[in-house]
């Protein structure tokens, strides 16, 4: 029942969940497969430093011992004090091994933690719920039980909650069925208003978002028909700096929402026309306030080279227009990345764009990329990991990342289902596994890797 708290057993270890979606028939075996601790993109923020805690606290799909794709929703922190962490929490077991279902996490303007759990379409629900006492991990109240998917829940200070996610949509008449995008304002996390929906046109989308102050802008695709999210191609972008009560592009055009077409002011580049898909990854924003994206355009969904080449890209707004550049190649639609734009003007990419143990599967070798013009050329400057047994995937960027946890992710089997171990790395690419197995309520991370 809402209202309910309940100190929350923890776990002995970290263990991510294993996950594939669409089998191949062919020797990449599926669409997509791995470690999905901290899978989707669309699943945003999973992990936030706090200052006042000095702490980064974070969530992920994990899994109980002795299985690989049970999902169970976990949260923890480093402690950048001790240089520790805690057992896992386990916050519920979602009752799926599907990691669609995987947590984001969002904390308030008290330091109250805020889980949203997620549910993939309508099948089964989604949950919202505010740990016991702020910077605390070790119980929590249920808020609501209700349905959203890919949740990316943003508390805006002094003003509450905006929530972006999606809902599925049914067919209608002259309407087909897909993946509608919408948000909801709450200025508690208690009481919130109706769903407004921010887009539908052919099929429906899917979204990456970011927050710099009292903005938060959105990136987001269009899935046309026949194939839909296996077809999904062109980017756009609209931001609000109101709780929704406005929207624009980010040039500051005022936009009618919901966006019903796919030709609409929102639209950054038209990839249809040039037959490339778009694989969205990250938003960010520079010293200026001006967004930039961070994507993938790929010739097609199945796996393997023939759908070559791969290519990670930017959409940098100007203040004009906006500046497209090519960034690295990767070997999968479903390798994905995080962008860091710091003060010093160094533009970083984390990413597993290095082959694999799994060539041509889900993930890689996680490899360092910097900038120094905004994005023009890059330069490989450290692999974070090498000679792995397994692909590593997702690496996220949590949210007022410190630069001792500057990024997180998992491992995992890119073709047949395996264990998967979490990781972290700081800004200077040293590399630190999560415990698996703890024997008592604290440990230290394992260094993997150091500086050379």
């Amino acid at each position: 029942m809402p209202g309910l708290s309940a100190e929350r057993p923890a776990e002995d270890g970290y263990r991510g969940i294993w996950y594939y979606n669409q089998p191949s028939n062919d020797k990449y075996v599926y669409k997509y497969s791995g470690g999905f601790a901290t899978y989707p993109q669309q699943h945003t923020p999973i992990a936030i430093y706090s200052k006042e805690a000095n702490k980064t606290f974070f969530c992920y799909g994990g899994t109980a011992k002795g299985t690989h794709n049970r999902l169970l929703h976990m949260v923890s922190y480093f402690d950048h004090t001790t240089g520790e962490v805690p057992r896992p929490v386990l916050l519920l077991d979602k009752k799926t091994d599907d990691a669609h279902d995987n947590p984001t996490i969002s904390i308030d303007g008290e330091g109250y933690i805020w889980i949203f759990s997620s549910a993939h379409g309508t099948s089964r629900p989604s949950y919202i719920h505010k740990s016991a006492k702020p910077y605390s991990i070790v119980d929590f109240e249920l808020i609501q039980e209700t349905n959203f998917s890919y949740p990316q829940p943003w508390y805006v200070p002094g003003r509450g909650f905006l929530f972006l996610h999606t809902r599925y949509q049914k067919a209608e008449k002259g309407r087909s069925p897909g993946r509608a995008l919408y948000w909801m304002v709450s200025p508690d996390g208690r009481e919130w208003n109706s769903p407004q929906q921010l887009a539908f046109a052919l099929q429906g989308h899917y979204q990456v978002s970011w927050s710099g102050g009292e903005r938060v802008g959105t990136a987001f695709n269009i899935h046309p028909p026949p194939l839909g999210l296996n077809q999904r191609t062109n980017l756009y972008y609209l931001e609000t700096r109101d709780l929704g009560d406005t929207w624009i592009t980010a040039g500051g055009e005022i936009v009618d929402i919901p966006v019903t077409t796919e030709q609409n002011p929102a639209l950054v580049r038209d990839y249809r026309s040039q037959g490339l898909l778009v694989y969205l990854k990250d938003v960010q924003y520079d010293s200026k306030g001006r967004p930039v994206i961070l994507y993938m355009t790929s010739k097609g969904y199945e796996s393997g080279p023939e759908n070559g080449p791969r290519m990670f890209r930017t959409a940098r707004w100007t203040g004009k227009n906006w500046d497209f550049q090519p960034v690295a190649a990767s070997d999968h639609n479903y390798d994905y990345g995080s962008i860091y734009l710091e003060s010093d003007g160094t533009w970083r990419l984390i990413a597993p764009t290095g082959a694999g143990p799994q060539p041509h599967g889900t993930g890689g070798e996680i490899e360092m990329w910097t900038s120094s013009d905004e994005g023009k050329s890059w330069k490989m400057v450290k692999k974070l990991t090498q000679d792995s047994r397994y692909n590593h995937t997702y690496v996220r960027r949590p949210l007022h990342a410190h630069p001792d946890f500057y990024a997180i992710w998992a491992d995992g089997n890119a073709l047949a289902p395996s264990d998967s171990s979490l990781y972290f790395a700081d800004r200077n690419g040293g590399v630190w596994q999560l415990p698996a197995q703890m024997e008592g309520a604290f440990a230290k991370p394992q260094k993997v890797r150091g500086q050379e």
